[in-house]
């Protein structure tokens, strides 16, 4: 049953079990593709809706309907073969009408999704021919298709639909279906060609050109990062090559854990002024707090591997030491203000605690030195100020 609502044709949500992972790759997929999820459905609910917000504040809402799909063999199948497996509810509801739900003036986008966790892709169905849903079909493809979006990023290709068991006639007038098979940064162009294709309601022969126009295409008002430009690799390689690169890692993750405290410290109340310093041999952070001077932070991750009794431990010292002078990567006493350590790598949150660098425990041998391994426990703070106090 469907609900009409200003113009709105709303499906029945159905309860689903296991697709955690489906729906953790589309958010995955979204911030891939430059986007950030500002509210979506829960993973025990289907269809998912989620509402994104896009690099270029484009807004769009997301009505996806997405199945699992499926690399395992079948006798008597193509060894190449994969399939998707469109299926909601018990099977005694599957003889039932699945409308799908549809917004009518344009502004939310009806996806009907393959998502191929093996294979790192998504494959795009036409919800024109797709509703009412089919439900307990499988929908099958082959492995040239798989390793042509793995390849491209984008790959479209036509398929036959022929009448059967619960279907007289075949789906398309045609007796064709168009697919298109992409990779996780696609999946924003893929939801505004899918805006542009159903909202004309072209066929299968034109949804096809236009899929393989959409190949090509750069979404309206997107443009390349500078880095992107000037490494000539797309963000997602570039996020690659970092996961890939430990001492590559580790910076950006220094860099991250530097970019929260500034929102953290922005958003205080103590805080007046939050500068970011980004200068060899200087603190991180030059701050002006409402009940006093300006005073001076450097930002560490602690460590993700507790001590033996649990605590909590933070290495503060420099990446790099000067061979002619053993004391060169210890910080000195007075080279900065406070320390931030920050507890992401432990607990997973963006949260901070603070110590005043002349309370740190200093170096067994050289006691204007910093020593470079401290323990974050009740003597650090959770603001400046107390750290302060």
């Amino acid at each position: 049953m469907t609900y009409d609502l200003a113009g709105r044709a709303y499906a029945r949500i159905y309860r689903v079990s296991g697709r955690r992972d489906l729906h953790d790759f589309l958010h995955w997929a979204l911030a891939a593709a430059g986007g950030k999820v500002l509210w979506s459905s829960s993973p025990t609910r289907a269809p998912v809706y989620l509402g994104v917000q896009t690099a270029g504040d484009e807004r769009i809402g997301l009505l996806c309907y997405e199945f699992r799909c499926s690399p395992e063999k079948i006798r008597g199948r193509a060894p190449d073969e994969h399939r998707m497996q469109i299926r909601y509810g018990g099977e005694e509801t599957w003889d039932e009408e699945h409308r799908l739900g549809v917004d009518v003036a344009g502004i939310d986008v009806t996806l009907v999704l393959g998502v191929h966790l093996v294979a790192g892709i998504f494959v795009g169905l036409d919800p024109l021919l797709y509703d009412p849903l089919p439900m307990g079909i499988s929908v099958e493809f082959k492995q040239a298709n798989v390793q042509a979006a793995q390849a491209t990023g984008w790959t479209v290709w036509e398929r036959e639909t022929r009448p059967g068991r619960r279907r007289s006639k075949a789906r398309s007038p045609q007796g064709i279906e168009t697919l298109v098979a992409f990779q996780p940064e696609r999946l924003l162009d893929f939801a505004r060609f899918e805006r542009y294709a159903t909202s004309l309601g072209l066929d299968s022969p034109l949804r096809y050109k236009a899929a393989q126009a959409a190949a090509a295409t750069v979404a309206p008002g997107a443009t390349l990062h500078k880095l992107e430009e000037q490494f000539d690799l797309s963000s997602q390689e570039i996020l690659e090559m970092i996961s890939r690169r430990h001492r590559l890692e580790i910076a950006v993750r220094g860099g991250v854990a530097e970019h929260h405290l500034q929102v953290h410290l922005k958003a205080s109340r103590e805080v007046v002024e939050a500068n970011q310093i980004d200068e060899d041999g200087r603190p991180d952070f030059e701050v002006t707090l409402a009940a006093g001077p300006a005073v001076t932070i450097e930002c560490k991750n602690v460590s993700p591997e507790r001590r033996a009794d649990g605590s909590i431990k933070v290495e503060v010292q420099k990446t790099r030491a000067s061979k002619s002078d053993p004391t060169s990567r210890f910080y000195r006493l007075d080279q900065f203000d406070l320390v931030a350590a920050c507890l992401w790598p432990v607990t997973g949150a963006w949260t901070y605690r603070f110590k005043a660098t002349a309370r740190l425990h200093p170096h067994p041998q050289f006691p204007d030195r910093v020593a470079p391994i401290q323990t974050v426990d009740d003597s650090w703070a959770d603001t400046l100020t107390e750290a302060l106090s």
